[in-house]
């Protein structure tokens, strides 16, 4: 049996920790052993519907009380698990259910287990030639043991589509969830007093790996509720956080802007933040504005400075690969943004063009990382080039529409696709991605300051504006920027927009854009787990001159 599996079926199950759901109105805690005993029940459901070892399992649920022993259920028969992407009452069924049967095809498998609050996506499924499992059904099955599984067996199946839109899977292996878990436990220093506390998504890595496996594994107390909770009350994470006397918890950039300004708007003494000693901000660009005003913000309830931390990963790591001093105020590294723009070099500045990054820390134990320039050869500390990492920790491959492809060269080197450098210290800093710099005059501008200065701008939704290059018939590149506002219907509320973006932008970056264009909320293209798509809103735009 796998490290992974002796840990989550034999030496959790003896504590007395656990999960909570359903809270804030009705909360009911679920020990690890309780979890366990219902999914031996739910992995002789499976069992009897032939999942065995090496079996793809795709699942869309969205309750934790019903994800957490269903994983553990198909981990029990030595199967892999894959979160599908979850229709909203927004989404479009008809393009919802042909990328799902792409997902399908790529996992070689025609089933889905089907549970709470997805029973209308049930006919849609059957309708299409897809063997619905029901939740219910499972449940109701008599309990079995687990089988065994080697470290290299496939547990997880973790969807990305990135900015192209092409589906694939990376594979993530029970060692790779092994040494991952080991080695944020080594920096984090968990212990037997820590509380989770998450709203993330299953679907996406951060709150599949990192706050329900994570958890799972390490025999720690979680409070889970979902993401639809969250967006429908921003401040029900800091009443969890109080009520269940939270430590860790975690979300992108994006939630704590959000956070911050409603945190802003509560009464004083509403909340009690004190307990919180890590506070995650990873998954996606870290804009230190928008730490800041959370730190500003949790000060009047108890909110350390020095419980946000900053956060570096992705799913081909199996989630981490970095995080910054534990117990320290997120570091800033200030550089002069003409030299970053036109050699590549991070040279320490405070002036007037300086540009700020977080810092990430160093890398994480068993974890091997460089920064190499296009032609492959190492960087010096300070020089930008692409990030490449190699591990134990890190999967060997994706699983796509065209097979397995490897997702490492000839010595075990990653590719992140990610730009950034070392410090000094060796800590790490990211820039932006390779695909998306935008070239204006020479200068390599990243798109992500753009579009932190336009989140600036009155009007425009937080986390929902997207930079993109333009080649004019010239060969000059120029570029556009498009958000969402819920005042696009506004005419003179988009003039105001427009004017204040291109004016920002230009006083930002010292060039403006060639097109501002405000688009309704929802409208920009997004990757199923949430994540802007440069490419796609590009597209959008037509090849504007």
């Amino acid at each position: 049996m796998s490290r992974f599996s002796e840990d989550v079926f034999i030496r959790v199950p003896r504590g007395h920790k656990g999960i909570v759901t359903g809270a804030p109105h009705a909360p009911v805690r679920h020990s690890w052993a309780e979890v366990h005993r219902v999914a031996r029940a739910m992995a002789g459901g499976l069992a009897g519907r032939g999942i065995g070892a090496g079996s793809p399992v795709a699942i869309l649920a969205g309750q934790p009380a019903d994800v957490a022993p269903l994983v553990q259920a198909v981990w029990m028969r030595a199967a892999s698990v894959t979160m599908l992407h979850q229709p909203t009452p927004r989404t479009d069924l008809t393009a919802w259910l042909a990328d799902t049967m792409t997902v399908l095809d790529l996992l070689g498998t025609r089933s889905v287990v089907v549970a709470t609050p997805f029973e209308a996506a049930i006919s849609v499924l059957r309708e299409a030639g897809v063997a619905v499992i029901e939740m219910a059904e499972l449940r109701m099955a008599d309990p079995i043991e687990p089988v065994h599984a080697e470290e290299d067996a496939i547990a997880l199946l973790q969807l990305t589509s990135g900015s192209t839109g092409a589906a694939k899977a990376v594979m993530i292996t029970h060692r790779n969830l092994d040494r991952n878990w080991r080695s944020i436990s080594a920096v984090a220093a968990f212990t037997d007093s820590d509380v989770m506390v998450s709203w993330l998504p299953f679907s996406h890595d951060f709150g599949m790996i990192g706050l329900l496996m994570g958890p799972m594994q390490g025999g720690l107390d979680a409070v889970i509720v979902t993401p639809a909770d969250f967006l429908t009350d921003p401040l029900l994470w800091a009443e969890l956080i109080t009520r269940y006397r939270g430590s860790i918890t975690a979300a992108p950039n994006f939630a704590y802007a959000l956070w911050a300004r409603s945190l802003a708007e509560a009464p004083d003494g509403a909340y009690d933040l004190s307990s919180l000693r890590i506070a995650c901000n990873g998954a996606e660009p870290i804009d230190m504005a928008t730490m800041t005003a959370v730190s500003t913000a949790g000060a009047r309830f108890g909110l350390a400075e020095s419980a946000l931390t900053a956060a570096y990963g992705m799913a081909e790591t199996t989630l981490g690969i970095s995080l910054s001093v534990i117990g320290a105020p997120i570091t800033v590294d200030s550089v002069d943004a003409r030299d970053l723009e036109a050699d590549g070099r991070a040279r320490v500045s405070t002036g007037p063009e300086a540009r700020q990054f977080a810092v990430l820390g160093r890398p994480l134990p068993g974890l091997g990382l460089r920064v190499v320039d296009a032609a492959g050869d190492r960087l010096p500390p300070r020089m930008v080039g692409e990030l490449q990492v190699r591990g134990d920790a890190v999967t060997r491959g994706y699983r796509t529409g065209a097979g397995v492809v490897p997702a490492m060269d000839a010595e075990n080197w990653l590719a992140t696709g990610d730009l950034g450098y070392l410090t000094e210290t060796g800590e790490i800093v990211v820039c932006g991605r390779t695909k998306d710099v935008i070239i204006v005059g020479g200068r390599n501008i990243f798109p992500t300051d753009i579009e932190r200065a336009a989140c600036r701008v009155p009007g425009v939704r937080q986390g929902n504006a997207v930079a993109v290059g333009l080649r004019r018939a010239d060969h000059r590149e120029q570029f556009a920027v498009v958000v969402e506002s819920r005042l696009h219907a506004d005419a003179e509320a988009v003039e105001r927009i427009r004017a204040e973006i291109a004016r920002t932008v230009y006083a930002e970056i010292g060039v403006g854009p060639r097109h501002v264009t405000v688009l309704r909320p929802g409208a920009l293209p997004k990757t199923p787990s949430g994540k802007l798509r440069r490419s796609a809103t590009a597209a959008l735009l037509g090849g504007a001159p």
